[in-house]
């Protein structure tokens, strides 16, 4: 997922400006890209997407327990059967 673009255009203006008032003021026009492309890379997902991944795992989590606790309580019937 791509980092929201609303934040790099903040960010890319607020180098923007310090860079006009700097000597490198011609890599002005590929700043944009270079983060667009770095943040691209490292495959940052945004807040929201995050807590729906958490959310999924907590309740993936849950139904674990849940079967694990089921299987146990069949292992058990099934050894107290055994014994009859």
């Amino acid at each position: 997922m791509h980092f929201p673009s609303e934040k790099i255009k903040e960010l890319s203006l607020k180098i923007r400006e310090l860079v006009e008032s700097s000597p490198v003021s011609e890599l002005e026009s590929n700043i944009h890209a270079l983060f667009q492309g770095a943040l691209t890379k490292m495959e940052l997902v945004s807040r929201e997407e995050f807590d729906i991944q958490a959310t999924l795992l907590a309740r993936t989590q849950l139904q674990l327990r849940s079967l694990e606790e089921k299987i146990e309580a069949l292992e058990g019937l099934q050894a107290t059967e055994g014994k009859k």
